[in-house]
């Protein structure tokens, strides 16, 4: 059975990745609008945060499972994999981005430009290869 065969698309992974880009998109605009709408109404910052990423990471499973991936998994195991590579995913681009801006090594922007996709590619195959695989283990 071939990886396409598993993740339940006969996209080519290129077609895919792009998918997956636009998803990573519109969770920055649904998180920064959400983190937007609650700060005008006195949410305090961290909370709105909080908010805001977690609306985006709801989004990013619904339309990377059925529209990127077109995945027949569901239940609690795909999406508790899907919150744990996404953590991850923001603990090594913010460890990744320190390392690479600290004592002004790279400029801040210049260090997330590099990190970024190194960090989206790379959890974009996990969450072919794992997440949305029907042959990931629940």
């Amino acid at each position: 059975m071939t990886v396409l065969t598993r993740v339940g698309s006969p996209r080519p992974p290129l077609a895919q990745l792009v998918r997956f880009g636009v998803v990573g998109a519109s969770n920055t605009v649904i998180a920064l609008a959400a983190y937007a709408a609650l700060g005008a109404v006195g949410t305090p910052a961290a909370l709105a945060a909080l908010a805001g990423w977690a609306l985006g990471a709801l989004n990013g499973y619904r339309l990377n499972r059925g529209w990127t991936f077109h995945s027949a998994v569901s239940g609690t195991g795909p999406a508790a994999r899907y919150v744990v590579v996404q953590g991850v995913a923001a603990g090594v681009d913010a460890l990744a981005v320190a390392l690479v801006v600290g004592h002004e090594h790279v400029a801040r922007i210049a260090g997330q430009v590099a990190i970024l996709p190194v960090v989206t590619l790379a959890t974009f195959l996990i969450c072919r290869r794992w997440v949305f695989s029907a042959g990931a283990r629940a």
